[in-house]
């Protein structure tokens, strides 16, 4: 038998008696929370835990909303019957066409700055509600358009709706999860993109050969059902227990905490260590109060630092290269003899459903890998896929007859084909769970809010210069346009490798202490090698300052 002691801060001290065979050493990132987590042995199975996963489930279909208009326009867009309807050109893109996808862009950019203020006001769950009721009227005044100027006010007012449900639905979820699981349970959240996106292709291609308008109105008309569906569930969920506590409503957030992360006992180790972490770091006088007060993103180099952060977190998920990688899609799919309309639709939606393979294996894997291995992994492969891309390429693309590009080797365009397949991957799998993840992770709670708007208008600003820089680009440069990209991944890798603090194995609150050192990276891969005692919980901290 022995005796050993806690020394840790937020872990009680005690002596306790224990066989020495029971003893694990191990290297943890929170002394605290390994110790509570130890002392209460979440399951992720239990009653509670399900319903906390209902819970979190209505806050994440607010990204299928995003996900299937982001798919749908692209392709009702190549449909004749929308087309003529309108009386755009049959087949090539024009200014019309060019602002009609502008305009959704533009809402989601005003929208960016009511997104704070509306999740802050009355609730997570309030700021839900607003936007998917945006959306739904957004909805009504575009699948009843009969002029191009009532269909572009629908696709404003979609992006306005869009903006608000794209901050109050990740911050919901990261505060309402599990702080045993809340890497994987907030990282589902943008996967679900693809669960909008995929019916937003597909749905598509299955109204195809309806004549007339309803082969467009009826995809239209499906964008109110994953809004509706959160519009008529939000108000029944549980308020998170951070706005509850910076609203000063203690008792409330206690219930709260109780119920889904202590199975229903207020005197849960982990229920303990939240609310006592939440009573220290978030204020009921913060800039979450005041609609108006944007300062706290920005009056100290702490807070600088986590915007930071943020902002090229928005840059760097749209300009890895995820957008002008398949640039050349249409003359590989020519050139691999594809002529079909009906099988580009196919291929695009297979795309989604790659995708979607990569962004579950990325979330699976999010809380074993942490978030800084998986980013550098991802962009790592993709400066290596850019090489093959423009290597393939340089060496098969013609100019045509007309002056445009032409694929000259069936081969190489289907080899390029595969690659780009293999890129959508590997992009869902390092990009697409941390984009909606590491931004909720490192903002304050009381800039949490008006951060993620402030991240949506930077992914904006981003995409829009995607979409109307990009052609140009190709235009003047050619193929030899990748060789940026392949530069640009190379600077995202050492930009991550050295600003990027990692978010694995913490509380939210405990990465103010992170934030606050001089060196924010190097305090992040930090452990402490502590002694386990299995329901003893950590009975001894051995030593502070080893590397992740």
């Amino acid at each position: 038998m022995a005796q050993v002691t806690n020394l840790e801060k937020g872990v009680a001290d005690h002596v306790v008696a224990v066989d020495d065979k029971d003893l694990k050493v191990k290297n943890v990132q929170n002394v605290a929370l390994a110790d509570a987590t130890s002392k209460q042995r979440p399951s992720p199975w239990t009653r509670n835990m399900l319903q906390l996963y209902g819970c979190l489930l209505v806050a994440t279909l607010n990204s299928c909303i995003n996900g299937y208009d982001g798919s749908l326009m692209g392709s009702i867009n190549s449909y004749p019957q929308y087309r003529e309807y309108f009386g755009f050109d049959p087949t090539a893109g024009t200014p019309a066409t060019g602002i009609v996808y502008a305009i959704y862009t533009i809402g989601n950019l005003v929208g960016s700055f009511a997104a704070g203020p509306a999740t802050d006001y009355r609730g997570r769950r309030v700021g839900m509600f607003l936007g998917c009721l945006t959306i739904i009227i957004g909805t009504c005044v575009q699948a009843t358009s009969t002029v191009i100027g009532q269909f572009m006010a629908g696709r404003f007012l979609l992006g306005f709706g869009v903006a608000i449900c794209a901050s109050a639905g990740p911050t919901y979820v990261a505060e309402m999860a599990h702080p045993s699981y809340r890497g994987i349970m907030t990282a589902v959240y943008n996967t679900f993109w693809f669960v909008g996106g995929i019916p937003g292709t597909f749905v598509p291609y299955g109204t195809r050969n309806i004549v007339g308008q309803d082969s467009w109105r009826i995809p239209v008309w499906l964008q109110m059902v994953f809004s509706g569906l959160v519009l008529l569930s939000c108000l029944f969920l549980p308020e998170t227990p951070r706005w509850l506590m910076a609203n000063d409503r203690h008792e409330e957030a206690l219930v709260v905490m109780a119920k889904y992360h202590g199975e229903g006992d207020r005197e849960s180790p982990i229920v303990k260590l939240e609310f006592r972490e939440m009573m220290d770091d978030i204020s009921i006088t913060g800039a979450d109060k005041r609609w108006w007060d944007y300062r706290e993103l920005f009056n100290s180099r702490e807070v600088r630092y986590r915007s930071m952060l943020v902002i090229s977190m928005g840059f760097f998920g749209q300009w890895v290269g995820n957008g002008p990688v398949s640039y050349y899609y249409p003359q590989m799919i020519a050139g691999a003899g594809i002529s079909s309309i009906s099988t580009q639709l196919l291929l695009q939606g297979l795309q989604n459903i790659v995708s979607l393979a990569g962004a579950i294996f990325g979330t699976t894997f999010t809380d074993k890998w942490g978030r800084r291995p998986g980013l550098l992994v991802s962009t790592g492969i993709m400066v290596a896929i850019f090489a093959m891309i423009t290597a393939l390429n340089a060496t098969n693309l013609d100019i045509g007859p007309d002056g445009a590009p032409v694929a000259k080797r069936p081969s190489q365009a289907k080899a390029q084909i595969a690659i780009i397949f293999i890129f959508g991957f590997v992009y869902a799998a390092g990009y697409t769970p941390l984009q909606a993840l590491y931004p909720v992770e490192v903002l304050r709670y009381e800039s949490r809010a008006k951060g993620m708007g402030m991240y949506n208008f930077w992914v904006n600003i981003a995409s829009f210069y995607n979409t109307f820089v990009t052609g140009i680009a190709f235009t003047e440069s050619g193929w030899k346009y990748y060789f940026l990209f392949i530069f640009f991944d190379i600077f995202v890798f050492c930009f991550i490798y050295f600003f990027y603090v990692e978010t694995k194995g913490r509380t939210l609150e405990e990465l103010s202490e992170i934030f606050n050192e001089r060196r924010p990276v190097k305090k992040s891969l930090e452990k402490s090698e502590v002694v386990m005692n299995g329901q003893a919980g950590v009975t001894e901290v051995l030593g502070k300052g080893s590397r992740v």
